[in-house]
C-alpha cells in the first residue's frame, strides 16, 4: 500500500476544490499567459468542435518553419511530477538548459505534464506553466505539451520522488492518469477540468506550439505488467475520444495531436490498432514515434503521407539501433517532417541507458548512449550531432 487517502475521499476532495476554483483559474489564465498574437490562421468560430481541415493544418505548419526539438525534462528531475511540483520546480535550471537547447540549434521541446500536479494546486501549476512558457519564449523555443501518458509506473504519487535505480533507464517515470484514477467517473471530472483549464490559459498564445493529448495511449508498460490494470486498454480507449472532445470545446489556436507508435502498416486501417486508428483520424497534425534506422523511419513517413496532413516525429534516437541525429534528421528535412529526439540533458531519468537495462541494470554508463544530447554541464555528448543539427536548422555556428 502507498499510504494515500481512501479513493472516494480523495476524489470528493479534489472535485470540490476544483469546482470552486475553476472559474477563477480560467480568468487568471488569460492574465498569466502572454497577450495573444497573430496565428497562422484565425481560430474557428466559438463553439465549433471539429477537426482542423488539412488546409488549416498545412497553413499552421508552414508558419512554424521546420521543427527540430527534443523531449525535455530538467536534468534534476526523475519524472513529470518532480519537474513541475512545488519545491523541485527549478526555473533557473530550465533557463540554462533551454539556452543550451537553442545554442544547439533546436527550436522546440516536447514537455510532459501531469493531472495530479493540477489537482494538487491549480493556481500554482498555472503560474509555473506560464513561467515555463515565458522562459522558453526568451530562447525562441516553442513547447509541445503532453497531457497524459500510458508509459511506465502506473502508481504516480505526489511529494518527494524516489531516487533513480542505478543503471536503469527511466526508472521513475509515471503514468498519467494513474491506475487508481483511470476509469473512475468521479475523477474524470478532474481530468476534464485539468485539460480545459490549461488549454484555456494558452488558447491563443502563439508561444505554445501544439498539444499532444496522450503519449502512447496503448502502451502496455511491459516492465510494470504485474501491477498494471488488466482493463487499461479498454479504459484508455473510452477516455481518449473524450479528451479530444474536451480539447475541441476550448478551440485552441494550436493543433491537437497524439502520436502513433506501433503497428505493422499505418497506411492501411487494418494495419492499425483501434486506438491507433482513432489517433490518426482525430489529430489535426499527424505525429508518430520511430526508433528505427533511417530506412525504417522513412518507411513510416511513406505510410503516413497519404493522410494528407503535416507530419512530426515526436520521438526518435536510439543510437545502438541506428536511429541517430546524423541518420534521421536529413531524412526528416527532405520530407519536411518535424523531429524530436528523446532527451536533452543527461540526468536523473538516466535515458542514456538502453531499455534492456530494466532486465539487467548496467554497472557503468555505456560508451554509446541510448538517448540524450548533452552532458550535465551542457557540453555535447557528440560534437558531430550538434554540428549536424545546427547545419540543418541554420542554427548558431
Amino acid at each position: 500500500m502507498r499510504g494515500t487517502w481512501p479513493r472516494a475521499t480523495y476524489c470528493q476532495f479534489v472535485y470540490r476544490r476544483t469546482v470552486l476554483k475553476l472559474p477563477l483559474l480560467l480568468t487568471a489564465g488569460t492574465a498569466l499567459a502572454q497577450a495573444p498574437r497573430a496565428s497562422a490562421e484565425p481560430p474557428r468560430a466559438s463553439g465549433e468542435s471539429s477537426r482542423w481541415s488539412p488546409d488549416r493544418a498545412h497553413s499552421w505548419y508552414q508558419a512554424q518553419g521546420w521543427l527540430v526539438g527534443a523531449n525535455y525534462i530538467t536534468s534534476n528531475a526523475i519524472n513529470q511530477l518532480e519537474m513541475f511540483q512545488p519545491g523541485t520546480y527549478d526555473p533557473q535550471r530550465i533557463d540554462t538548459e533551454l539556452g543550451w537547447a537553442r545554442s544547439s540549434g533546436l527550436n522546440s521541446v516536447r514537455v510532459f505534464l501531469h493531472d495530479q500536479l493540477w489537482a494538487q494546486d491549480p493556481w500554482g501549476f498555472h503560474t509555473r506553466l506560464a513561467q515555463f512558457v515565458g522562459i522558453a519564449a526568451r530562447h525562441r523555443i516553442k513547447p509541445l505539451f503532453v497531457f497524459f501518458d500510458s508509459c511506465w509506473d502506473p502508481f504516480p504519487k505526489l511529494g518527494p520522488q524516489r531516487a533513480p535505480r542505478p543503471g536503469v533507464h527511466n526508472s521513475g517515470w509515471v503514468q498519467s492518469p494513474g491506475a487508481e484514477h483511470l476509469g473512475d467517473p468521479r475523477y474524470t471530472r478532474v481530468l476534464h477540468d485539468y485539460v480545459t483549464a490549461v488549454l484555456s490559459q494558452f488558447r491563443s498564445d502563439d508561444r505554445v506550439l501544439a498539444w499532444d493529448l496522450w503519449n502512447e495511449p496503448d502502451n502496455p508498460a511491459r516492465v510494470y505488467r504485474n501491477v498494471e490494470r488488466k482493463d487499461k486498454q479498454e479504459r484508455v480507449a473510452e477516455l481518449l475520444p473524450e479528451v479530444f472532445r474536451w480539447a475541441r470545446a476550448v478551440d485552441p489556436s494550436q493543433p491537437l495531436t497524439t502520436g502513433v507508435w506501433h503497428g505493422d502498416n499505418w497506411a492501411e486501417p487494418q494495419g492499425r490498432s483501434a486506438i491507433s486508428d482513432m489517433q490518426l483520424n482525430s489529430a489535426d497534425v499527424i505525429t508518430f514515434h520511430s526508433y528505427a534506422e533511417p530506412a525504417g523511419f522513412e518507411s513510416r513517413i511513406s505510410e503516413l503521407s497519404p493522410l494528407g496532413r503535416p507530419i512530426i516525429c515526436t520521438e526518435y534516437m536510439a543510437r545502438p539501433w541506428g536511429s541517430t541525429i546524423e541518420g534521421i534528421l536529413p531524412v526528416a528535412k527532405r520530407h519536411n517532417v518535424g523531429a524530436f529526439n528523446w532527451g536533452l540533458v543527461a540526468g536523473k531519468t538516466q535515458t542514456y541507458f538502453p531499455w534492456d537495462s530494466w532486465d539487467h541494470p548496467y554497472a557503468t554508463v555505456p560508451k554509446v548512449w541510448f538517448h540524450d544530447l548533452l552532458l550535465p554541464d551542457g557540453r555535447p555528448y557528440r560534437d558531430s550531432e550538434i554540428q549536424t543539427i545546427r547545419r540543418l536548422t541554420g542554427g548558431p555556428a
